[in-house]
């Protein structure tokens, strides 16, 4: 809006009169706006003050829970003392947090999600990640190593202990001292804490160390070609040999099982965007650090996926490779094959890393993998979950976990049919390609008013968003409350949402 300078200052004055509460006359134009920003803050005030002070376990967070928040869970039992970290966990639901404090400056959204990185970091373990869940219970905690507590009390980093990658000590070998890459459990929280760091003005000493002791551990984890594995227990003593680990392009088996031999040999994951979030992580972190190790690591990464997509006849992506570059087994359900899922996946991070290095290079592969891609679309328009290496004949599972050619009797708790988004990425890579800073995704306005809407209508009085479903008890069994439970997916959604209105608002 171009305004006279005095329009603006009567503007901003006229704005903390609101916020302050006082009265005030506003002109016809200006009210509707004034009303639906009040109206925002208000409800994400209120949303976040009834996860902190109603649902939350010691600040934290898990998928979902009773609106009085004494039962929990997350993809097992959560309860009064333990969270869940694997998103849409207590990262997520604290990242949300930081969102709406970013757009409002509400100083609840801070203080609720710096009790939320309190928990994340007692949960933090000597290898230098997260588990899926953290435990709170103090005899519980006796057996996990984790990071600060009764098992050696606090790993430090120093400065020049930072090696170009890898680690140099070993942690004590627990079952329990596996940090996760899977499901976005430890980048998630890496994010949010080094989102965190910042929002402090990286003053909080504890929030700064945690942070720097995952990412030193994430890097350690990596391997020489870039990718990143589901889990490791310890800092590797030395970089893993590349003679064992040789920098090669992707390339097709001479043959390969139709039948699991539950015999896992993959080492670099694509698999639930296991190396796509770690990269996004280190460009994160690259960026609120202003450290180039990060931006080395994450350009490593896409370097990977360069390397990882398969020759012709079909340039796209695997889920899962061994150290030798060719596409393996994982569980029982996801077989060596081209996925349509992870593919997009990976061309959507390559984008995101073009737009952040500007190097062309990470450009590269997705005019074919999209070309490719395309040819495969189902007659529903979508695309399978996997598709045969070399034939690209689509493949299932039936319930008894047999390949098959045929979708009629497939299980229901895995997607092995993805929904294609490659009109989207290809409107983005054509976006970047004219403009490297062009937005790669977009919304327009009126759906981001419809979905903010929606979520300021259907808040109930207190802050919360109940919707219908179970939550686990202690004893693992559905227990259905009558008026509703909370989820932290909704929560997340909603907040989302409402933060995207304010900002639409104040542009």
């Amino acid at each position: 809006m171009n305004c006279p300078a005095q329009w603006k200052i009567q503007w901003k004055i006229l704005f903390a009169a609101v916020l302050a509460g006082v009265s005030v006359t506003l002109h016809a134009d200006d009210s509707p706006r004034v009303k639906e920003l009040t109206v925002a803050k208000k409800t994400l005030a209120s949303a976040t003050q009834f996860m902190r002070d109603r649902v939350s376990v010691h600040g934290g967070y898990s998928w979902f829970s009773s609106a009085d928040g004494k039962l929990s869970h997350g993809e097992g039992v959560a309860g009064p003392e333990r969270v869940w970290v694997q998103p849409p966990g207590a990262p997520a639901v604290a990242m949300a947090m930081l969102k709406a404090y970013r757009a409002t400056g509400d100083p609840i959204h801070l203080q609720a999600a710096r009790d939320a990185g309190d928990v994340l970091i007692g949960g933090q373990l000597r290898s230098g990640g997260w588990g899926y869940s953290i435990e709170l219970d103090e005899e519980a905690r006796k057996k996990i190593p984790y990071r600060v507590g009764p098992n050696g009390g606090r790993d430090k980093i120093l400065p020049h202990q930072w090696p170009g990658g890898w680690g140099v000590w070993k942690t004590r070998k627990y079952k329990t001292n596996r940090t996760l890459i899977d499901d976005d459990t430890t980048p998630s929280v890496i994010r949010f804490l080094a989102s965190l760091d910042q929002s402090l003005e990286f003053k909080d000493a504890e929030v700064h160390e945690a942070v720097m002791y995952a990412l030193r551990s994430v890097m350690g984890s990596q391997y020489p070609i870039g990718a990143w594995g589901h889990n490791y227990d310890r800092f590797p003593l030395e970089s893993p040999s590349k003679t064992h680990y040789p920098i090669v392009k992707a390339s097709y088996p001479d043959r390969w099982t139709k039948k699991s031999q539950n015999d896992f040999t993959g080492c670099y994951m694509l698999n639930d965007r296991q190396t796509m979030n770690m990269i996004e992580t280190m460009m994160l972190c690259a960026k609120i650090y202003n450290d180039d190790r990060f931006w080395y690591s994450a350009k490593q990464g896409g370097e990977f996926l360069i390397l990882a997509q398969m020759p012709d006849p079909q340039p796209a992506w695997a889920q899962q490779y061994n150290h030798i570059m060719h596409p393996v087994w994982d569980r029982k359900f996801e077989p060596p094959a081209i996925t349509g899922g992870e593919s997009q996946d990976a061309m959507r991070t390559l984008i995101r890393l073009y737009r952040e290095t500007k190097d062309k290079k990470f450009l590269e592969p997705i005019p074919r993998a999209l070309a490719y891609l395309k040819t495969c679309l189902r007659d529903d328009g979508k695309l399978a979950r996997y598709y045969e290496l070399k034939t690209n004949r689509p493949l299932y599972f039936d319930k008894a976990y047999q390949i098959t050619y045929d979708d009629a009797d497939m299980p229901d708790h895995y997607g092995f049919i993805r929904e294609s988004q490659l009109d989207e990425i290809e409107r983005d890579y054509l976006a970047v390609l004219n403009d490297p800073d062009a937005p790669i995704q977009f919304q327009s306005n009126a759906a981001i008013r419809a979905a903010a809407t929606k979520a300021m209508q259907t808040q109930n009085d207190d802050g919360a968003w109940l919707e219908k479903g179970f939550v686990r008890n202690q004893d693992g069994k559905k227990v259905i409350p009558p008026e509703g439970v909370v989820s932290s997916q909704t929560y997340i959604d909603n907040v989302d949402a409402i933060c995207e209105l304010i900002r639409l608002l104040k542009e």
